[in-house]
């Protein structure tokens, strides 16, 4: 790996921790956050010709309270510093220990707070995804909001609200009390999974995969999972990101063209991350209890290890799918579950399935829907049916890819139907 690339990578894996510290010894997150960008950009410029230090923590640290204190000196900070820090500081907190003092929290605590307070449940999903990829990941409010295809101005206001939410509620950076911890992972987990989904399908626009979201989302997710090992869901999730991201190379032709799961060329999956996710798998399923992640990481586990050209054991991950549908109720996991139910017991059991899925206000706008009907039309010989299923499908899909695809098949059902092979 190039020293930038390492440089790069460090710097990412710094940022929450030094930005955690920060915001747990001042109080003021966006001040916080300002100062350490400061700190990393002069990291980036220094580094590369002095040398990484000892500490490069500690350096951060010193470096961002120092652009913090300028900042509370400037005249615009005396005006609104009493108000500022009367709302978000700490007990405690206006005495700041040294940089390098790591006594009243860990590192990886200043870490899992930091998602704590993005994700709070105070906040909107969109407003704590947003917040997480801003102050966790670091990514540029342009960034962000290229990513998920809304206009800078309108990204930069949803992040100003949310830490607008933050201060006006009198969020505190403290680990939340025992009870409300579980919660509070869920609202995290919750996150890291709808970043990493909208880089792997992308909602809209001319690209099917956003890279450069799922990488980002297996990193936070990694963080924590180093943060909370013992925790058989943030395993799950992570087994679930790496192996559905094994089969990103696969997924689509050098011209964008979707490829179904059964036509990939398996030899293209990342053998390191379908090893490295499999493994968490049987980590997860050992902690105690069953979790939506954990069962969505055996469903994809079952479909990795499949041999090529092998059988899929539907069986079993039908009996995942209803396992998950009595812990975690849902319209997708409903959708899901009837392909398996036909790959089982035939097509009009899965269609069967679908029925009551047509009166979700949801579902009957989503593409995914009408393309398992238009699926499990064909395979019942529906062909006509189908047809017009997967038309419908296709003008329902917002992403480019999708609609490319879902109007192939339409056509290729066409011609078997002129054909006469229906």
């Amino acid at each position: 790996m190039r020293s930038d690339q390492r440089l790069e990578g460090l710097l990412a894996e710094l940022r929450p921790s030094v930005l955690g510290a920060l915001v747990r010894r001042h109080g003021q997150f966006d001040g916080c956050e300002d100062a350490v960008q400061e700190a990393l950009v002069a990291a980036a410029t220094q580094w590369p010709a002095e040398g990484v230090p000892d500490n490069p923590r500690a350096w951060l640290l010193t470096v961002a309270g120092r652009r913090l204190t300028d900042y509370w000196r400037s005249d615009r900070a005396r005006r609104t510093r009493e108000v500022t820090v009367a709302a978000m500081a700490l007990p405690g907190a206006s005495v700041a220990p040294a940089p390098d003092d790591e006594d009243l929290v860990s590192v990886d605590d200043d870490t899992l707070m930091l998602l704590f307070l993005c994700c709070h449940p105070a906040l909107t999903p969109p407003s704590q995804v947003a917040l997480t990829l801003r102050a966790v990941g670091g990514l540029t409010t342009e960034e962000i909001a290229r990513a998920f295809m809304v206009p800078q101005a309108s990204m930069s206001r949803r992040i100003s609200r949310a830490k607008q939410q933050i201060k006006d509620a009198g969020m505190t950076f403290r680990m939340p009390p025992e009870p409300e911890r579980p919660e509070r992972t869920s609202a995290v987990l919750h996150v890291l999974y709808l970043i990493f989904n909208e880089g792997y399908t992308a909602t809209a626009g001319p690209d099917l995969l956003r890279p450069d979201l799922t990488a980002e989302a297996i990193r936070l997710t990694r963080q924590a999972h180093r943060v909370l090992p013992d925790n058989g869901e943030v395993a799950g999730l992570l087994a679930l990101m790496l192996l559905t991201e094994a089969r990103r190379p696969a997924r689509t032709l050098a011209d964008g063209t979707l490829v179904p799961m059964a036509e990939q060329d398996r030899s293209q999956w990342n053998g390191d991350l379908a090893e490295e996710g499999l493994a968490l798998v049987v980590e997860a399923l050992a902690r105690p209890g069953v979790g939506l992640y954990r069962l969505q990481a055996a469903i994809a586990a079952v479909h990795v290890e499949t041999p090529e050209g092998g059988e899929t054991d539907w069986p079993q991950i039908l009996a995942l799918y209803d396992l998950l549908e009595q812990i975690a109720p849902g319209s997708v996991v409903r959708l899901n579950r009837a392909v398996a139910m036909a790959m089982v017991k035939g097509p009009r059991e899965g269609l069967r399935l679908l029925k009551p899925l047509e009166q979700d206000r949801w579902m009957t706008g989503s593409h995914r829907l009408s393309a398992v009907r238009a699926y499990l039309l064909e395979m019942d010989g529906g062909l006509d049916r189908a047809q017009e299923a997967y038309r419908t499908a296709a003008r329902q899909a917002a992403s480019g890819p999708e609609q490319r695809f879902l109007m192939e098949q339409a056509e290729r059902v066409g011609a078997a139907l002129e054909h006469g092979t229906g």
